[in-house]
């Protein structure tokens, strides 16, 4: 396969700013418009585009009408997942005009230009964290069997744990004992990266062999300076992926920002209730 150059967007957060939202901290929807006029601008065209989860805000179905005006704007495919913020009820109805099974996981996967994307819906209903349910890893086993020849990116809203023990901060994950499992079964497998958001700063890891990349995306940015506070500050990137023979490649896009803060939140004594917990657990 020759090169394949693709977009990576997330925590798109698309939402009205007339409309009063205590968890909206930014035009979203201006900073997704300024995002594809930019895309319109390069070089080299991409193949398709990745919005990796939170693709709105309230996850109400008129959002996502406002994303799919939005979206409208470029000509490339785009490989949608959910993330926290969305539902599955108004992704559906209003992306896809879909009413029947509207609780059903979105995964779904396909293959663009010699790359199999394979989407995991990662969304625990009702909660922050990230997780996977046993019907989805048989799909996933199944999708991985497919298209062998190809290399595969994998597209989850929820990047997995990364240590080597249960993390205090649970919901920034895919559940750890998932998250293992999860290695477990790409392992050995022609996986070029896993690619996700939720935690709102761009971080590079590799994971058992596997690149996990995640994006800061265009809400807004966590101030990963601070430990016991969650600050958000004005920030926000998309990346722009190569897919060669020798693997791949991510270039960052970050758009201009001051830092500023636009929410704090005191994790301390959510830390020290969490760090107990699993002491406990572990004496007993």
């Amino acid at each position: 396969m020759g090169e394949t150059v693709f977009i990576h967007l997330t925590d798109l957060h698309v939402g009205n700013p007339a409309v009063p939202d205590d968890h909206l901290f930014s035009d979203t929807a201006a900073t997704l418009a300024r995002v594809l006029a930019l895309i319109a601008t390069m070089d080299q065209k991409p193949s398709f585009i990745v919005a990796s989860g939170d693709l709105t805000n309230r996850g109400d179905a008129a959002s996502y009408r406002q994303l799919k005006a939005i979206m409208a704007a470029t000509d490339l495919p785009v490989v949608y997942a959910l993330g926290n913020h969305d539902t599955r009820p108004g992704f559906y109805e209003g992306m896809l005009g879909r009413l029947t099974d509207p609780e059903a996981p979105y995964d779904h996967a396909q293959v663009v230009e010699g790359v199999h994307v394979i989407t995991l819906d990662t969304t625990t209903p009702g909660h922050i964290g990230g997780s996977i349910e046993p019907d989805q890893f048989a799909w996933l086993e199944n999708q991985l069997d497919e298209h062998a020849d190809l290399p595969k990116l994998i597209v989850a809203h929820h990047p997995p744990a990364l240590g080597d023990a249960p993390p205090w901060d649970h919901w920034r994950t895919i559940q750890f004992d998932q998250s293992r499992k999860l290695a477990a079964l790409l392992e050995g497998r022609n996986i070029l990266a896993i690619l996700s958001g939720h935690v709102h700063h761009d971080r590079f890891s590799v994971w058992h062999g596997i690149p996990v990349i995640v994006g800061m995306g265009q809400h807004a940015a966590t101030d990963i300076l601070t430990q016991d506070v969650l600050r958000m500050v004005e920030g926000s990137s998309f990346g722009i992926g190569t897919v060669r023979k020798s693997g791949l490649t991510m270039a960052l896009v970050p758009l201009p920002q001051t830092r500023s803060e636009l929410n704090r939140y005191d994790l301390s004594l959510l830390r020290q209730k969490q760090e107990a917990a699993l002491a406990e657990a572990t004496a007993g």
